[in-house]
């Protein structure tokens, strides 16, 4: 008998064959469990076959074919993420579902992987048995449970790379599953270090891969490229290749279709921007738009109100039951509507050259708004933008992207432009992501994406030094007490010691196994506080750069950490939605604040330590009675992510920098917003008060908007604020 070509044959010859040849019908029982049936599919790299578990509900066999070291590291991948994954979209793999199996007398082995069998079509098979493009309602729908699924996996700190038709399984139930985890990456230090050293391989899928994806560089932002190009076929039944127009490089894909709303499209092609940094946050950035197109597109009807029952004089009519919104599969319940204001231009931006000064800028200022109003509207086109101080935290690893809202400049003025902006600062050739006065007012200190430091003399608005020495953008700067120390994070992980008169490095602090958020030194200048990607907040001793200890409580990225003017009190907000009090001594939480409903971006202590200030992606700022952790009062008016807070000497005035690319200034005592300062062009990520209270720088810096225009002035504004 001739030999078996198939690779589960264990014997060529089958001559001594208990087992299942699929050349000559005998039966193959695996690991004296998995009894398989028949073959599914074959190709590349391994083949496919269902098996029985004991009898169980079938299962997908996947046998690797080919033994190369790669092929093998891919297929364990696959095994190790699908383990520690879990939800009804993503097959189910149990713990000891992966073996090798010995062939060929045992001269080879053969690795195998057993999984949760979904039954259905892919989307692409499922289109062309369709003929026709799905509708935009059901794309909504299976937009948002994709991203509910790719939320889990990202999560887990995973990224698909390998997004398309095939590799989403429309289920028998109706739901979508995707499959395919091989080429599933963990970002992961190690990783980072290979990427960046072009160690790692391109995952290339035509018409579908992110371009940073051909060279390497894949984040968890390619994942959104990829399932917006999978949406583009779903909606115009073409390859997106078809539409790509190498000339202006741009995907022109709306004329193939004609009835997809401008809101859905635009929300789309914020998804496929060219640079990662363009696109989404995250999936729950994602996620909450999804809401919000779908509420607009499709509003929940109206029950008539039931009819009143007669009363009585001086009776009040029991109130008609309101009608409950109409829900999608997986889909997040919508925020609150803000209130619609009108939309005022954004002022001009006036070129000025590297280093100089500008003072032409407009001004704002407002009458107290209503308690709880908020400013802006969820309706217009979508614009993708680069923001928010937890955002920095993974540009250039991980995307960024929030629909622009319309923002108002207040109906009553207060004082001309030349009243309030004193100059405006410019050099830096990215946003500017954290500024820093030094206690005697004279100098500032500013972060920026552009992997540099700035220092300023703050009197003529002239460049005194940039520091290099950061490998990746800078999110955070601090000054210590005494003005001779500056520490800065970075998205290289690591914190710099720097001396602030010679411009040296003084040491490089190194621990933090992700991206480093924020810095904060305490005013004795012997301790420094950092905030990390990773989860944790170490705090070192800053003579000697050697960590203290390592504070762990957050569930998700620490973004801000703020020291309290005792040294005793630290405070950090999270992506979690939570800010954790700790006792600096012991490391230990003294109380967790819960009250935001999105990430925490900013927090910030008053003078006295009595009271925390904190900013945050629902758009408010909440102000906190630290003795009992309650909320003092909420402060609206900001129409997108509030990025930046900072409160003035005297403790009596917060500064709030926003997204909208606003400046409020607001009187805590009263919880009035005093003035709104305009003319950043770009997004607002940072706030400094000088000592006196009586200056104000702010940093800015590019979004772009949904032409994919790039829009903004990566500058630096100081700005006079009367008492």
């Amino acid at each position: 008998m001739s030999l078996c070509i198939n690779p589960l044959c264990p014997n060529p010859q089958n001559t001594d064959n208990h087992l299942f040849c699929f050349g000559c019908g005998s039966e193959l029982l695996l690991e004296g469990r998995y009894r398989v049936t028949h073959q599914l599919g074959g190709g590349g790299f391994g083949k496919t076959f269902e098996v029985n578990d004991r009898d169980s509900s079938p299962k997908v066999l996947k046998v690797l074919i080919n033994n190369h070291p790669k092929a093998i590291e891919l297929f364990q991948r696959e095994a190790q993420v699908l383990s520690r994954l879990n939800h009804p979209g993503i097959p189910k793999v149990e713990p000891d579902a992966y073996f090798t199996f010995s062939t060929r007398n045992n001269t080879d082995s053969l690795h195998c992987l057993v999984m949760e069998k979904i039954e259905g079509l892919d989307l692409q098979e499922y289109l062309q048995q369709r003929g026709s493009p799905i509708d935009q309602k059901l794309a909504i729908q299976w937009l948002t449970q994709l991203v509910t699924i790719l939320r889990e996996v990202h999560n887990q700190n995973f990224f698909h790379r390998d997004i398309k038709p095939p590799n989403i399984m429309l289920k028998t139930d109706g739901h979508l599953a995707l499959i395919d985890f091989g080429t599933a990456r963990a970002v992961t230090g190690t990783y980072v270090t290979k990427q960046a050293a072009g160690q790692v391989t391109g995952v290339i899928s035509a018409g579908y891969t992110p371009p940073e994806q051909m060279h390497g560089q894949a984040v968890q932002q390619s994942d959104f490229f990829a399932l917006g190009r999978t949406f583009v076929y779903l909606l115009t039944s073409k390859d997106p290749s078809e539409f790509y127009d190498p000339t202006t490089d741009e995907l022109r894909w709306r004329d193939a279709a004609p009835s997809i709303s401008p809101l859905l499209a635009d929300f789309l092609d914020g998804m496929m921007a060219r640079l990662p940094s363009q696109r989404p946050q995250n999936a729950e950035v994602i996620l909450q738009q999804l809401a919000e197109i779908n509420s607009t597109l499709y509003p929940p009807p109206i029950r008539p109100q039931p009819p009143q029952a007669q009363t009585h004089p001086g009776v009040v009519p029991t109130q008609p039951i309101s009608s409950s919104p109409a829900t999608v599969p997986y889909t997040p319940s919508p925020q609150p509507s803000p209130v619609v204001q009108p939309t005022i231009p954004s002022p001009a931006v006036h070129s000025t050259p590297p280093g100089g000064l500008e003072s032409n800028e407009a001004f704002s200022s407002t009458s107290p708004q209503p308690s709880g109003q908020q400013v802006g509207t969820k309706k217009g086109k979508a614009k993708w933008l680069v923001g928010g101080a937890v955002v920095a935290a993974i540009v250039g690893l991980v995307g960024v992207s929030i629909t622009q809202r319309a923002f108002n400049s207040d109906p009553i003025s207060l004082g001309t432009s030349q009243s309030f902006l004193k100059t405006t600062l410019t050099g830096h050739s990215n946003l500017v992501s954290s500024v820093a006065i030094s206690p005697d007012g004279q100098t500032l200190a500013s972060g920026s994406w552009d992997h540099t430091i700035k220092i300023w003399n703050l009197s003529t608005g002239k460049v005194k030094s940039t520091l290099t020495g950061h490998s990746n953008l800078v999110s955070s700067v601090a000054i210590s007490p005494d003005g001779q120390t500056l520490a800065s994070g970075g998205f290289d992980h690591t914190i710099k010691i720097w001396n602030l008169s010679t411009g040296k490095v003084k040491s490089t602090l190194t621990g933090h196994s992700d991206l480093v958020n924020s810095v904060a030194i305490s005013s004795d200048g012997q301790t420094l506080a950092s905030g990390s990607n990773d989860k944790t907040i170490k705090i070192w001793n800053l003579s000697t750069g050697k960590v203290k200890s390592t504070l762990t409580g957050h569930s998700d990225w620490a973004n801000s950490v703020a020291i309290s003017p005792d040294g005793q009190t630290l405070a950090s907000g999270s992506n979690d939605k939570t800010i954790k009090i700790w006792n600096l001594s012991t490391g230990k939480v003294k109380s967790t604040l819960t009250g935001h409903s999105y990430l925490v971006s900013a927090v910030a202590f008053s003078s006295d330590g009595q009271t925390l200030a904190s900013g945050s992606g629902d758009t408010t700022i909440k102000i906190w009675n630290l003795s009992t952790g309650k909320v003092k009062s909420t402060l609206t008016g900001h129409s997108h992510v509030v990025s930046a807070v900072a409160f003035s000497s005297d403790g009596q005035t917060l500064a709030s920098g926003s997204n909208d690319k606003t400046i409020k200034i607001w009187n805590l005592s009263t919880g009035e917003l005093v003035r709104t300062l305009t003319g950043h062009s770009g997004l607002v990520h940072s706030v400094a008060f000088s000592p006196d209270g009586q200056t104000l720088a702010s940093g800015s810096g590019e979004y772009v908007d949904e032409k994919n225009n790039l829009i903004g002035d990566n500058s630096i504004k100081i700005w006079r604020v009367p008492q």
